[in-house]
């Protein structure tokens, strides 16, 4: 089988060799570069890339990755779209040549971690679904672009669960042009209910708390936003924006609803601990972390959070337990938080529980002792 690898770049020289290296096993390489003033496409030529020099304006990325798909051979038979802050595991290739069906198999869906925890370990990772036929696929949306699929035979997938692409972005680069193209989004597409949500999320984002509310409640109203988890998102998005604007009586409603919508996930009772601890309710806290570490397996979607899978959620549960006076749940908690990070204030809190259970466990065991730290970033 022919497979190609296209992508669209601007001023990526830094990641050009580690990408290139990766994408290696393909057949051939495509770039449409939209403007660079870096090295890149100079680097990426001299490695062998076939790049074209575009220009996209006003600016979209359907258009871009529609301009990068079109110089992929007539003759592919599996296109790989990919970023340049993107790679994949070695092998990649093999495992894609074992699932993939000529003639039968029109698109794979493949693993991606979109961000890491601080030990490196994999922190927000979901179902990717970026490699395809070459034929009867556009990109469309002008932000957080899809794959459309038009014909007339079945849309097939294979399952590629040895497969995983890694981002490592440049944090530094600005993501100030997406709320403009999510509102052109929604505008073209007043019915898409994943758009709707994305552009509720950016308001969040911009601290434009009102108009989140608004979009979000929104989206909750479409009929075609069916998928518990993402409902439960802007449920808690919704949530953000009351705390942010100092109402905590409709953001813990909203956390409630979160819960109910999809109880299966930890991120509604995660936020909803937070809030025990921002209102001074560590009972509550307390209580929400320990239904949330009841939920062991973490969802391959995009929508899971970081601090609801690293040892935020174990350090927020011992600054809960130590304020009920559950002095030796607290120490336990905030041993299994130290395991997963080198925090000095987390090994601060536990010989801190240590000396106050020496002298008051078993006396007052619902004494409210000074609160523990605890890192809200």
């Amino acid at each position: 089988m022919k497979i190609y690898v296209y992508a669209i770049c601007k001023n990526e020289e830094k990641f050009v060799r580690r990408w290139m290296k990766s994408m290696s096993e393909a057949d051939g390489v495509f770039v449409a570069d939209t403007g660079s003033s870096d090295d890149s496409v100079k680097i990426l030529r001299e490695l062998g890339a076939t790049v074209s020099e575009i220009k996209i304006n006003p600016w979209r990325f359907d258009e871009a990755r529609n301009k990068s798909l079109s110089l992929v051979p007539d003759d592919a038979d599996i296109c790989v779209c990919t970023d340049l802050d993107e790679y994949f595991n070695d092998g990649w290739r093999t495992e894609l040549e074992k699932k993939w069906q000529k003639g039968i198999t029109t698109r794979a869906k493949y693993k991606y971690t979109w961000s890491f925890n601080e030990n490196g370990t994999p922190g927000v990772s979901f179902w990717y679904e970026k490699i395809h036929a070459r034929h009867g696929f556009k990109w469309v949306h002008p932000v957080h672009e899809v794959l459309e699929y038009s014909s007339d035979l079945p849309d097939n997938y294979a399952i590629c669960d040895k497969i995983t692409l890694e981002h490592h972005p440049d944090k530094t680069k600005s993501r100030a042009q997406y709320l403009a193209l999510l509102e052109m989004s929604v505008e073209e597409s007043p019915e898409d209910d994943r758009n709707m949500h994305y552009l509720g999320r950016e308001y969040m984002f911009r601290g434009r708390w009102d108009d989140c509310i608004k979009t979000l409640t929104h989206h909750l109203e479409m009929p075609n936003a069916k998928w518990s988890d993402e409902r439960a998102a802007s449920m808690r998005y919704i949530a953000r924006a009351y705390k942010a604007k100092g109402d905590y009586y409709n953001a813990k409603i909203w956390l409630f609803r979160a819960i109910g919508e999809a109880p299966y996930v930890r991120e509604g009772y995660a936020e909803l601990a937070w809030l025990g601890y921002d209102t001074g309710d560590y009972e509550l806290t307390y209580c929400m972390v320990n239904e949330a570490l009841k939920i062991k397996e973490k969802p391959e979607t995009y929508i899971n959070e970081d601090f609801c899978w690293n040892y935020s959620l174990y350090d927020l549960g011992a600054i809960g337990a130590y304020n009920i006076g559950l002095l030796s749940r607290a120490e336990e908690l905030e041993e299994q938080a130290a395991k997963m990070s080198d925090d000095k204030r987390i090994k601060n809190n536990i010989n801190k529980s240590r000396l106050i259970k020496f002298f008051f466990y078993g006396k007052n065991r619902k004494r409210k002792f000074v609160p523990l730290t605890v890192d809200k970033s």
